[in-house]
């Protein structure tokens, strides 16, 4: 029996190439007692429609992600192209306190208590069905428990390291 070496890729140009692929801006938020979390991501997708499910990944190396593997809940927002300053609020650019961050958007909540923005081009509010670990990542899939969509806009993308309109 033969077996064949595997080579690792090289982290760096992986990411190199990542950057080429165009990615929907979102931001992910959870709540827990009177903790919460919002991270800027791409790593989301739908899975399913019936039941209505998505998935997020995580960086499970930050101790601050905690809460998302715990609360059980998540709100995924998907981010117009006029909120690219939230999503820098969110994306750890900047040095903002969790409630610096949280003021910069308008949140509320809809069925599972996870913080939605209410201006998102759509906002699915999730309880957790599984989390599965890859690598560096957590993958979580939620089922949807609830939906709200804003009218028609421009999309926020990112690609090329930097932010698009759509």
């Amino acid at each position: 029996m033969m077996v064949l070496d595997r080579q690792r890729m090289d982290p760096a140009l992986y990411r190199d190439a990542m950057s080429r692929y165009a990615g929907h801006v979102q931001l992910v938020t959870t709540a827990l007692g009177k903790e919460r979390r919002g991270v800027t991501i791409t790593a989301a997708c739908s899975v399913s429609d019936s039941p209505a499910t998505v998935l997020i990944c995580l960086n499970n190396s930050n101790e601050k992600n905690d809460i998302f593997f715990n609360s059980g809940i998540f709100a995924l927002n998907t981010l117009g192209a006029d909120h690219q300053s939230l999503a820098d609020a969110f994306s750890g650019k900047t040095q903002l306190t969790t409630d610096e961050r949280f003021a910069s958007g308008k949140f509320e909540t809809l069925v599972t208590g996870a913080p939605v923005l209410s201006d998102a081009l759509a906002a699915f509010d999730c309880r957790v069905i599984e989390i599965k670990q890859a690598s560096t990542h957590n993958i979580i899939f939620g089922e949807v428990m609830g939906v709200r969509y804003s009218e028609p806009k421009p999309a926020l993308l990112y690609m090329n390291r930097g932010y698009h309109a759509l």
